[in-house]
């Protein structure tokens, strides 16, 4: 038995010191060592960093986002002569009277970013950069300079598309899908600011879908990623190294508060940029706004999505289509509309001309309407600057009894439109109603946009004459209720419904 026993010692010791021995030799590893060893990924190059962006334990490494869309990024200077720099041109060179002091020959320049697109030498960018400029200068990551042509440009959403005849190899940046974006998801920017170049900022996305100066236009994503005087133009890249927007805008409050335009909205519209040098758009001539609970109750809409028309422009196609205002647009050739961004993105990129069929709720029965769509005006409109005047005024003398019960419940105190009035604000001899005097601080209408010298015409579609109308409909509402107000600014010559809730 004990040698039996020896025979097995030796034989079994003798298999472990040959195993043992092709390891460490190197010709043997275990499978369980191959699972659990991962070996060092290959050293980053610039092909391997076009397709992929490394992260370092689920992070995203912005060192190697930079270095993939650096290359892409330029500097742009943009310069023109004024007409008065003309003239004083064509005139006399004794042009200064006292002491030598900025050349008033010396034009106007500016300077910010932008990115190749392609291998063409297509470079996309802000607008406002290039805005009246006769000369452009585009500055290459490499430091190789070129003179730039303008193929065309949108100022409705503040977009250019230049072009450089740069040769082949042009380093392109890839262009993301801004509709993946998430708030709270890691950006950055780079770009030229206040001429510190290719600049890297990053950030997340504050909000996505902002409105700034066309509110039927505007989709801007907000970023906290540090954007400056310069950066307009550049690019805002996701954490896969893909352009998903172009810098476009800055708080003038804030230091960490930037907007950029969706690359998809650019994307939509290049095709046109390069065939036409301009964008055209269709339009209805419409206000809309989406049907909001306090809508639907004070209408007494039987539906929450579409598109609500506030008002309707003289001789446009929908004022020629039979569209009226309380209509609720539900849908555009059978595809829904749930709100009214989704209308107008779907009217504006559809040919000027071309016919539309829209589903719409009027009086809670649906019907379908024609409309030719007619093109949409270039330029932004004054009136989406203009600051309510929050300047107190005195209302005229009314009876205390009810008038003070009206202006408890509604928050805001009215007066009769007087001839005086209707003269110096110009007012059309169509609306007819009471203005608003005073909005109260602590009343209902405080935080909406019922402010002083709009003019209400209607109350749940009660017209509204004058302040007995006025009283008479808010005593009848009962607290909690929503009320509909159709009301009209003078100060941007726009119907509008608001909706309130009564105390």
């Amino acid at each position: 038995m004990s040698r039996r026993f020896t025979f097995f010692t030796v034989g079994l010791t003798s298999t472990v010191t040959f195993l043992v021995g092709l390891i460490v030799a190197g010709s043997f590893v275990p499978s369980r060592a191959v699972s659990e060893t991962r070996p060092d990924p290959p050293p980053l190059t610039r092909a391997t960093a076009v397709t992929a962006i490394p992260t370092i334990n689920g992070v995203v490494d912005f060192a190697d986002v930079a270095d993939r869309i650096n290359p892409s990024v330029v500097n742009i200077d943009a310069s023109s002569v004024t007409a008065e720099q003309r003239r004083r041109r064509r005139g006399s060179d004794d042009w200064f009277d006292g002491p030598l002091g900025p050349d008033p020959d010396g034009g106007r320049q500016g300077a910010g970013s932008g990115f190749i697109i392609d291998q063409q030498g297509h470079i996309l960018t802000n607008h406002h950069v290039i805005d009246g400029a006769e000369r452009i200068v585009v500055t290459l990551g490499d430091g190789r300079t070129f003179r730039a042509t303008l193929v065309g440009a949108d100022p409705a959403i503040d977009v250019a598309l230049i072009k450089v005849a740069a040769g082949s190899g042009l380093p392109a940046a890839p262009l993301g899908d801004s509709t993946k974006l998430r708030v709270g998801e890691w950006v950055c920017a780079i770009g030229n600011p206040l001429g510190y170049v290719h600049s890297v900022t990053v950030g997340v996305v504050s909000f996505i879908g902002r409105k700034l100066f066309d509110a039927s236009l505007d989709d801007y994503i907000q970023t906290d990623a540090a954007i400056n005087f310069g950066n307009s133009g550049g690019p805002l890249i996701n954490g896969r190294g893909e352009v998903i927007g172009i810098n476009s805008a800055i708080s003038s409050r804030a230091s960490n508060i930037g907007f950029a335009v969706p690359i998809n909205q650019v994307a939509a519209i290049l095709p046109q940029l390069k065939a036409h040098g301009r964008v055209s758009r269709g339009f209805i001539g419409i206000t809309l706004t989406d049907v909001t609970p306090d809508l639907q109750r004070s209408l007494a809409l039987p539906t929450s999505r579409g598109a609500l028309v506030q008002d309707v422009g003289d001789q446009s196609p929908g004022d020629r289509a039979g569209i009226q205002p309380y209509d609720v647009i539900l849908s555009v050739d059978d595809r829904e509309i749930w709100t009214n961004d989704e209308l107008i993105r779907e009217i504006s990129a559809r040919r000027p001309g071309s016919a539309a069929r829209l589903g719409v709720l009027r009086d809670g029965r649906e019907r379908a309407i024609v409309v030719k769509l007619a093109e949409r005006p270039t330029g932004r409109e004054e009136g989406d600057l203009i600051r309510p005047d929050r300047t107190p005024s005195r209302p005229a003398p009314v009876d205390r009894g009810d008038a003070r019960s009206a202006e408890q419940r509604l928050g805001a105190s009215v007066r009769e439109l007087d001839e005086s009035l209707v003269r110096r604000a110009t007012i059309p001899p169509a609306i007819d109603g009471v203005i608003v005097a005073r909005v109260d601080p602590a009343g209902p209408a405080l935080n909406s946009p019922l402010t002083r010298g709009k003019i209400i015409m209607e109350i749940n579609r009660q017209p509204v004459r004058n302040v007995r109308d006025f009283e008479r409909i808010i005593s009848s509402i009962r607290p909690g209720d929503a009320v509909a107000l159709y009301v009209y600014d003078p100060r941007i010559r726009q119907r509008e419904i608001i909706a309130l809730s009564i105390d």
